[in-house]
């Protein structure tokens, strides 16, 4: 996670989509947090669930703040140091708001699946009416809540949709066990609204995945 990302984070940290993760969390799992940023996702599931939390983060601001709140966070590269993790390590593995920074997002899934005997897999939706209707009106890259960069300073290097997650979790190969999507202000849409309706209103997406 990068320095903007950070701060972003810290403007908002009751991040609702943290939440929504908690909730698919059982007490007393075995967690890995890829892209951690300051620790604030372990944070909330040390105090509510009592996991066994660790946590990998790129940024070293990232790594010492949540060092210094007492958690268990190394510095490492969610698109190179996740090979090194043993298969079925962790019963949850949590990639929350860093897949559109990754630069092979297929892979870091996948590995998120090896590893952990679920995946919770949180992403912007670039689909969301609002930024079609900024690349229609004005012609210019989007800028959001949820995606507060210019096009030069962004973190972010691939973009998806809902629709997009879908089409890469069938070709991977994994089950789909739970999804929530966001809208407003922290609202959850209908679970019985088909994706199409996700894909254009969602502001944010949660999967929760297993190996097919």
């Amino acid at each position: 996670m990068s320095e903007m990302q950070l701060a972003t984070m810290a403007a908002d940290p009751e991040r609702v989509d943290l939440r929504v993760i908690a909730s698919f969390v059982s007490p007393g799992s075995r967690v890995l947090d890829v892209g951690c940023g300051d620790g604030a996702l372990l944070k909330l599931l040390a105090q509510e669930k009592g996991v066994d939390g660790r946590g990998i983060e790129l940024s070293q601001r990232g790594v010492n703040q949540a060092v210094a709140e007492g958690l268990s966070v190394i510095q490492g590269d969610a698109d190179r140091d996740l090979e090194t993790y043993p298969d079925g390590a962790f019963d949850f593995a949590i990639l929350s708001q860093t897949l559109q920074a990754t630069r092979n997002p297929r892979t870091v899934v996948e590995n998120l699946l090896r590893i952990g005997r679920r995946a919770i897999v949180s992403f912007p939706n670039f689909g969301n009416w609002r930024i079609r209707s900024q690349f229609m009106v004005w012609g210019r890259m989007p800028i959001t809540s949820n995606l507060p960069y210019s096009w030069y300073d962004t973190p972010n290097i691939h973009f998806c949709t809902i629709k997009d997650f879908l089409t890469l979790t069938g070709e991977i190969d994994a089950t789909i066990e739970d999804a929530v999507c966001l809208y407003g202000e922290g609202k959850r849409m209908t679970q019985t609204a088909p994706w199409t309706i996700w894909n254009l209103f969602g502001e944010q997406a949660v999967f929760v995945l297993s190996r097919g």
